[in-house]
């Protein structure tokens, strides 16, 4: 029989969380609720030392996603790709700045570690206008055994010129530490 259909979730915890109605005002508050999603995915050992948060313009939270590619069986189950998945579900648009939304506003992704090369091409086509990234790539392969693969030499550059402002290293030595975290407990996973 061939699959007809896909079910990715997030971790029970994050239903325990309680976010309703939270803002977020500063990009340091955005990065910390990223940064906090990978640090609890971790302990939990529900996937990968990675979070991400996608935010209305006024702070207002739309979705959240942790890493879940060992746990849900899926290559693609990123922080970032969960994040996009479900605030995409969640506003029924698969673009989310899209300009004839009748809630037009600015989508900011935060997110916990540099996009690898799949989420970063994910990022053109989801509708973003703002990335905040908190370790970067290089942090990411030192760190853990993980591979971001290949991006190109002007990757910031290449997201500006699509109207997609990039702030690198938010918060990053709290990033760094969710790595490391991950990497010494690397027998306690799943």
């Amino acid at each position: 029989m061939i699959y007809g259909q896909v079910h990715l979730t997030l971790p029970a915890w994050v239903h325990e969380l309680d976010l309703v109605g939270q803002r977020y005002e500063t990009d340091e508050a955005k990065m910390a609720l990223a940064i906090d999603l990978s640090a609890r995915n971790v302990q939990s050992c529900t996937g990968g030392p990675f979070g991400a948060a996608i935010f209305a313009g006024n702070g207002e939270l739309i979705a959240l996603g942790v890493n879940r590619v060992v746990p849900q069986t899926c290559s693609v189950a990123h922080a970032e790709m969960m994040a996009f998945m479900t605030a995409q579900q969640r506003l029924q648009m698969f673009r989310l700045n899209d300009p004839d939304a009748q809630s037009n506003t600015p989508i900011v992704l935060a997110t916990s570690s540099q996009p690898c090369c799949m989420c970063y091409g994910a990022s053109f086509w989801a509708g973003l206008d703002e990335m905040l990234i908190g370790a970067r790539a290089e942090d990411v392969m030192e760190l853990t055994e993980f591979d971001e693969g290949p991006l190109p030499s002007d990757w910031v550059g290449e997201l500006e010129q699509r109207g997609i402002r990039v702030r690198r290293d938010v918060l990053r030595e709290p990033a760094r530490q969710v790595l490391r975290n991950y990497s010494q407990h690397a027998g306690q996973r799943y």
